[in-house]
């Protein structure tokens, strides 16, 4: 961004479109305004620059930041290009900066591309990209959006979850719902009372509002490691994240267990799905008195815990 800013690419009024977080927009020539689908990212945005819930003008260009899935990334450029202005497509090598180039480049006009030390940045002037427009996909009886988690179905670890799980009662949260598979199976049980889908990803919980028709549900586009219930609850289950963009980081799953011990009622249980690698032992018995390991797979293991420890003191 800075390098572009530097050539003059940048034209106000700037859109930018999922930019990483953190990004220093009082530099750029402004006003500058944000579009973002992702928690926490959004919130940050919003105490810096304008914020707009799409795609949308006033813009003299758009910066698009490409995200790791190509559907989604063609997509955010497909509704960048209708706005009839520079498109900037900053990208790293990784989430496939020099493919989307090269695929701009047969059905556009490029003009400036700048490399960077991992990455591109480039110009799209015009072009006909209007059928890149994505929409949800139907996979297992669920929309799915392009870019989500799992947009070809129900992931394995969720499945065995699903499989687990007994009927439930009272108020349920499924921390990191996606599009609503475990929602889903958690409201078979005629004893669920509420259930609190809490996602990050807007797409993502924009197909759990529609695969999920039952006023039980309640939908929080949220950051789960920060989000907090109205009162505590009887049961969270979850199938926490554990990477940030393409960098592995059992960090954010344990702020995941964290954010449920928080939200549970004290004979309130865990329900936890996660990958056989990640080290969560160790923070599950920090946490709760009550920790048992139930029948998993060659992949997954399951958890269920209960008894949130109180806090210690010194």
């Amino acid at each position: 961004m800075p390098l572009a800013a530097a050539d003059g690419l940048l034209v106000p009024p700037v859109l930018l479109v999922n930019p990483p977080g953190g990004t220093e927009v009082a530099d750029l020539p402004g006003p500058v305004a944000v579009t973002h689908d992702t928690q926490p990212e959004r919130d940050w945005f919003a105490g810096v620059a304008e914020m707009r819930d799409r795609i949308e003008g006033p813009a003299g260009c758009v910066v698009v930041t490409l995200p790791r899935a190509r559907e989604a990334g063609r997509d955010m450029i497909a509704q960048a290009m209708a706005l009839g202005v520079p498109v900037l497509v900053d990208g790293q090598k990784t989430d496939g900066a020099d493919a989307m180039l090269k695929e701009c480049r047969k059905r556009g006009t490029v003009g400036a591309v700048i490399a960077k030390a991992h990455g591109k940045l480039f110009v799209i002037e015009g072009g006909d990209f209007d059928d890149w427009r994505a929409a949800p996909r139907t996979a297992d009886g669920f929309l799915t959006p392009p870019g989500g988690f799992s947009t070809d179905g129900i992931d394995p670890g969720s499945r065995l979850l699903i499989d687990a799980l007994p009927p439930l009662k009272g108020h349920v949260v499924d921390l990191g719902a996606g599009w609503g598979a475990l929602s889903k199976a958690i409201l078979q049980s005629g004893d669920v009372t509420d259930c609190d889908l809490v996602e990050a990803h807007r797409p993502s919980l924009d197909c759990a509002r529609r695969n999920l028709d039952d006023p039980r549900a309640r939908f929080h586009w949220a950051d789960a490691t920060a989000w907090t219930p109205g009162s505590k609850v009887d049961h969270v289950v979850t199938n926490p994240p554990f990477h940030r963009g393409r960098a592995g980081d059992p960090h954010l799953g344990r702020a995941f267990l964290a954010t449920a011990a928080a939200c549970l009622a004290p004979r309130g249980v865990l329900w936890l799905v996660a990958n056989r690698h990640l080290p969560y032992e160790s923070t599950l018995d920090s946490l709760f008195s009550e920790v048992t390991e139930l029948p998993g797979s060659s992949a997954f293991k399951l958890f269920r815990a209960a008894r949130v420890r109180g806090p210690r003191r010194g």
